[in-house]
């Protein structure tokens, strides 16, 4: 449109400069032939910057339009939205943000006060909490003694804050500087100074002697951990695993083919089990075997005579559906599980078996289990043992259930299926597992001389030549403690009976001819290392020189083994369950905690005190699979639904309903559970953390840090972990 322009319509020569023209022949052209050689470096700058000083072209004649220049090439570039944004849309814009951030703020401000809100409820009113009842005189010297280290702890503290507020830092340096008589200032200081003088001359000693030696221990066992985690990834690389050869099922000859199939007896032992009878009867009545090859035993030990009665038909129930199946019921009942099972064992039929297949009341096998689990006995004479692995039906129940997961995991996963591959031998787990019946009999049978009587078992078998196999492939459903009580119990018995153990086998095992490399493998890692060292190392390192280290900082652990190692270890452990790295601080200080519990275990084992023969069955909660559940509603469904339609075709039909509703009415209340408050834990999860915050005033480094860390999540744990937990 600049070409049709007059000459004269740009009078001056300025305005013609400006916008960029020149007059030729009369008409106004553009002057881009006699300009400097244009360089682009759009490219070097945002696209929102802009080039040159906008020039605007007025016209006289009001026919001509008014056009916007930037540049020669501004008229040819597209027009870009983003330039057209204004103070307003800024403005709405920092708002929106502004509201998240206080969004934020007050969500994190009412969980801290949910909290506070719940610590008071729990702690100060104690509504909905029960204290834990110990028995008498039971726990109560150890309670005591961590209350008096409290109180000293406290006051300790509290007397450093002052020193610490005063100037007074003579613990910053590596070598403590007593200072000199004329430099006291006082009472306070005198005190002071001379509680210095003999921290370092006679309580820092031993406790560094004692530090040194649980340090070293702490990296034997981690050693021995790295090793077995090694073993496991080998086996994953090279995908190591028992195989079956061929199909042992299947056979040409029709009329042989039952020989295929041996004779199995599958035994169910359980002892007051209301809650998990049913599940565990259903799922072994229900293994895809031959009926006349397969025999079931129901293994009563219950003393409630309803719980008898309930079982009684249970069994009459799968009785009439064809499933050979036997109950069985002890007048005197001794020797706990292992006398249940010596009993059933001596009955004339066993002999006619050839393995035997062992179910805990809260296991639910799956169908094919014998049929991945017998044929690997099929031309391996020597195998006495086929352990598969468990899984849990309830491992996301609350948080307890989930560290206890993480264990269990490991357990499995790399000590049992290492062991198995390497050494051919592991510790029965006294479930889920298939033993050949000779094999039991030439190690001695049940045995009721300890609380663990699947371990003893497993260890005469090794010390006979007999060899086990580990199916990680295999898994069998069952459940895991979900209430700290029973949990701590669990862990008591599976503690204090492998020391007890212990001292029984200890002469057999010296004895006994096998290979020297076995022999230590049994006394030094199987029993010492992974069944005492353990326990104590973590109870001595953790729960008594770590809070020793608020009074004396001259035994101050370093870095490594509070902070490095311990993570370490922790990730190694939750490698197996990987959906559980969210929970690895928890889980760390939660076996710190429990270490209390284990190492009173173990030493109640190991010197045969009152405890160590105690047996309490654990509290099993009833849970079924996802599976289970969908079935069971759906069976409720069609039988409602049969009754509806043909309640007006009969009246025995509408006398069934009504009996069916009174039986609902009348069925009891379930009472309701309350969370419980343990002191002891509690106590001390707050002295570790007074012994966290003593540190950080004490020290230099970040690693202080993480046990101020380590201290509030111990007492986070305390208030809601350790307190028992109930869905």
């Amino acid at each position: 449109g600049i070409d049709n322009v007059e000459a004269n319509d740009i009078r001056s020569e300025e305005q013609r400069v400006n916008c960029g023209c020149e007059v030729k022949n009369g008409r106004v052209r553009p002057t881009e032939l006699k300009m400097a050689p244009s360089l682009d470096f759009s490219n070097w700058w945002p696209k929102d910057a802009r080039k040159g000083t906008p020039v605007v072209v007025k016209m006289e004649n009001p026919n001509y339009s008014v056009v916007e220049i930037d540049g020669p090439d501004a008229a040819f570039r597209p027009v870009e939205k983003s330039r057209g944004k204004n103070a307003k849309q800024v403005t709405w814009v920092l708002l929106l943000k502004a509201h998240r951030a206080v969004g934020c703020l007050a969500w994190i401000a009412s969980l801290f006060w949910a909290l506070l809100g719940t610590i008071k409820k729990r702690l100060i009113f104690r509504q909905d909490v029960a204290m834990a009842s110990e028995k008498l005189g039971k726990g109560k010297l150890l309670f005591t003694v961590i209350k008096a280290f409290l109180v000293t702890s406290l006051t300790i503290l509290a007397f450093e804050v002052v020193a610490y507020l005063k100037g007074w830092h003579y613990f910053r340096n590596p070598s403590l500087h007593i200072p000199r008589s004329t430099d006291i200032q006082g009472l306070l200081h005198l005190v002071y100074v001379t509680w210095l003088s003999v921290r370092a001359d006679y309580i820092a000693p031993p406790i560094q002697a004692l530090s040194k030696f649980c340090v070293a221990l702490f990296l034997i066992q981690s050693v021995d951990r790295m090793i077995l985690s090694l073993g496991c990834f080998w086996i994953k690389y090279k995908k190591i695993k028992p195989r079956i050869e061929g199909d042992p099922f299947k056979s040409d000859d029709v009329e042989g083919s039952a020989y295929e199939y041996p004779m199995v007896l599958v035994q169910i032992p359980m002892c007051n089990e209301r809650e998990v009878y049913e599940q565990s009867i259903s799922a072994v009545c229900q293994l895809d075997w031959p009926k006349d090859r397969l025999l079931v035993q129901v293994l009563d030990d219950s003393d409630d005579e309803s719980i008898q009665y309930l079982i009684k038909a249970e069994v009459a129930k799968w009785n009439q559906k064809g499933v050979n199946i036997i109950y069985r019921h002890r007048l005197v009942r001794t020797g706990y599980k292992a006398g249940n099972l010596k009993s059933a064992m001596s009955c004339e039929y066993v002999q006619a078996y050839e393995f035997v297949a062992i179910f805990d009341a809260d296991f639910q096998p799956n169908p094919d289990f014998l049929k991945q689990t017998v044929p690997h006995f099929k031309d391996n004479p020597d195998l006495g043992l086929v352990q598969a692995r468990w899984t849990f039906v309830n491992k996301d129940e609350n948080l307890l259930t989930r560290l206890q997961n993480i264990n269990l995991c490991f357990h499995f996963e790399v000590e049992q299926q290492v062991n198995g591959v390497f050494l051919n031998f592991f510790g029965f787990n006294g479930t889920a597992g298939v033993w050949r019946i000779k094999a039991l009999e030439e190690s001695g049978g049940w045995l009721e001389r300890t609380t663990v009587e699947d371990m003893d078992i497993a260890v005469r078998a090794h010390l006979n030549g007999w060899k086990f196999i580990f199916l990680n492939d295999v898994k069998v459903l069952c459940e895991v403690p979900e209430s700290y009580e029973a949990y701590r119990k669990q862990q008591h018995r599976w503690h204090s009976g492998p020391m007890h153990l212990f001292r029984l086998c200890l002469p057999a095992i010296i004895t006994c001819k096998i290979a020297i490399w076995k022999k230590a493998n049994l006394i030094l890692l199987f029993f010492l290392l992974r069944k005492l060292i353990l326990p104590f190392y973590s109870f001595t390192l953790f729960c008594i020189i770590l809070p020793l280290t608020m009074f004396v900082p001259e035994a101050e652990l370093p870095v490594w083994v509070i902070c490095y190692v311990p993570v370490f270890m922790s990730f190694l452990n939750i490698l197996p369950s990987p959906k559980s790295f969210p929970f690895i601080v928890p889980y760390l200080l939660f076996e710190n905690t429990m270490s209390v519990t284990k190492f009173n275990a173990m030493v109640s084992g190991l010197f045969q005190l009152g405890s160590s023969y105690e047996w309490v069955v654990t509290k099993k909660a009833g849970r079924s699979s996802e599976s289970d559940l969908l079935a069971s509603a759906e069976r409720e469904s069609k039988i409602m639904n049969q009754l509806q339609i043909q309640r007006g075709a009969s009246e025995s039909e509408l006398t069934e309903l009504n009996r069916l509703k009174e039986q609902k009415e009348a069925a009891p209340v379930p009472v309701k559970r309350v969370n419980k408050i343990y002191r002891k834990e509690l106590t001390l999860a707050f002295l570790l953390l007074t012994a966290s915050v003593r540190s950080l005033l004490s020290a230099q480094g970040v690693h202080f840090y993480f046990l101020l860390f380590q201290g509030v999540t111990f007492l986070l744990v305390g208030l809601d972990l350790i307190g028992e937990q109930m869905s």
